[in-house]
């Protein structure tokens, strides 16, 4: 009897040393890894837990300094670190008195990509629905200097302070199940600066903009319902800021450059309400972040028969989305009037949207010289007795159909009757003209649901559908 009580009292220290030994190790969110790449030139921030009270020593092999600070009463701890230009790899190691050592650790460039299904779709493309050119963008996707994270998909009431996920390098088979679109920013990033690239995805099919919002930035927005359990007691992924809680409140602090977003879908229904809550989402997140105003660029949805949703045009959203782009600073949109499908609403020509999303980034937030950025822009509209002259933003050297008719331009008198117009291109923009409108008063470009749009730029980005006039449509 006496043998088993000092056997159970043994027992027991032994599982509070390895408690206490365990809880003692530092512990640090998933995206701060080996493989990792951190901001460059930056004050790059790094956190986690360790020992109460004890202090934490970060060591960075690129400069062999060493930067300490103290963890709470709960053993959480923040710090920053100088990062400096471009290179690696380097190691840091972190320290209560137990040390770890992250590896393979790069300076570069990072980007958080996020939104619904047009972001999450992978290289490997999704059951019937193929990703354009993905076999060979596969097989060479082979790229040390190109580090992938994929958070977990998670919705939570309540704001988490990690996530599920891990950095890896690129090459085929982490690829193959990576996101085309952010893939190929990156890739186009990365060859074009060769600097290290780290790409976070946190995106989830089927959301709509409000999940993404957090609780304080829904505030403004009286329509959205507070967050609640649904009718069946469970948190999803429709909840509102049930995604920002779990998918993007753990990463809210980490230095980065900027972000990438694609969705939209799933809101085409109430564009007037996207119009807001767009421009409510980035202010929202820089709020969040605090670490300024950094580049937001999204991709403006394709057009799509969404006939199977009544009363719904996405032209309506694709407006939404163009006037958002104006409404706060460092902001961007890339259109996708070429490429979108009547019946499939993941366009295949992925490599397409990502790359024009890479050339606002290298414009706009890394001054690359010499390239276009944007597709042409309604500047004005003069009309002339029956003639409409309209002038673009964006069109420097002029604008071109690449051969395409012209078959998506409609001008109305106050009748607000539209007719197709004959089109001619000057060097001023675009002439317009029909017998049937002598005295016109608005013009409407590739206003339909599903259309393909003829009107680029002699650098072949497309312009957004747009119109002249706030007329209900029929």
């Amino acid at each position: 009897m006496h043998n088993t009580s000092v056997s159970k009292t043994f027992l027991l220290l032994f599982i509070f040393c390895v408690t206490h030994i365990a809880s003692a190790e530092i512990k640090l969110p998933a995206f701060f890894s080996s493989e990792m790449v951190l901001q460059q030139q930056t004050e790059a921030a790094i956190w986690g837990t360790a020992t109460s009270r004890k202090t934490v020593e970060v060591t960075t092999s690129w400069n062999g300094k060493t930067y300490t600070t103290k963890a709470d009463k709960n053993g959480q701890w923040k710090l920053k670190v100088e990062t400096p230009s471009a290179g690696g790899p380097y190691d840091i190691t972190i320290s209560d008195g137990t040390p770890i050592t992250l590896s393979n650790v790069l300076i570069g460039e990072v980007w958080i990509c996020s939104g619904q299904s047009n972001m999450v779709m992978p290289l490997k493309g999704f059951s019937k629905q193929p990703v354009i050119g993905s076999n060979k963008t596969i097989a060479t996707s082979r790229n040390s200097q190109i580090r992938l994270f994929k958070v977990r998909q998670k919705a939570s009431l309540e704001r988490l302070d990690n996530v599920t996920g891990k950095w890896l390098e690129s090459n085929p088979g982490n690829a193959a199940d990576f996101s085309a679109t952010a893939y190929h920013f990156g890739k186009m990033l990365q060859d074009v600066l060769q600097v290290p690239v780290g790409l976070i995805v946190t995106a989830w099919g089927g959301t709509r903009i409000e999940p993404w919002i957090s609780e304080d930035g829904l505030k403004d927005f009286d329509w959205v319902p507070e967050p609640a359990l649904d009718d069946k007691g469970r948190v999803t992924h429709r909840i509102p800021t049930t995604l920002f809680n779990g998918m993007i409140n753990p990463l809210k602090g980490l230095t980065m450059k900027g972000v990438i977003w694609y969705q939209g879908e799933s809101n085409a229904p109430e564009p007037k309400k996207y119009e807001a809550l767009m421009p409510g989402l980035i202010n929202n997140w820089r709020k969040e972040w605090a670490i300024g105003d950094f580049p937001f660029y999204y991709v403006q949805i394709a057009p799509h028969d969404y006939s199977n949703k009544p009363g719904v045009n996405s032209a309506l959203l694709r407006e939404a989305q163009l006037k958002a782009s104006t409404k706060t600073v460092n902001t961007g949109m890339v259109s996708l009037m070429d490429i979108g499908e009547k019946n499939v609403i993941h366009p295949a020509h992925k490599q397409v949207g990502g790359e024009r999303l890479a050339y606002l980034a290298l414009a706009k937030s890394y001054d690359i010289k010499g390239i276009a950025y944007s597709g042409p822009v309604l500047k004005d509209m003069i009309i002339d007795g029956p003639v409409v002259q309209l002038t673009f933003d964006h069109a420097k050297t002029g604008l071109s159909t690449f051969g395409k008719a012209f078959t998506n331009f409609k001008i109305a008198g106050k009748d607000k009757r539209f007719y197709p117009a004959q089109v001619s291109i000057n060097w001023k923009g675009l002439v317009l003209f029909s017998a049937y409108v002598p005295n016109p008063v608005a013009v409407r470009y590739a206003f339909d649901d599903f259309t393909v749009g003829e009107l680029f730029n002699t650098a072949g980005l497309p312009a957004s559908s747009f119109r002249t006039d706030d007329w209900e449509l029929e």
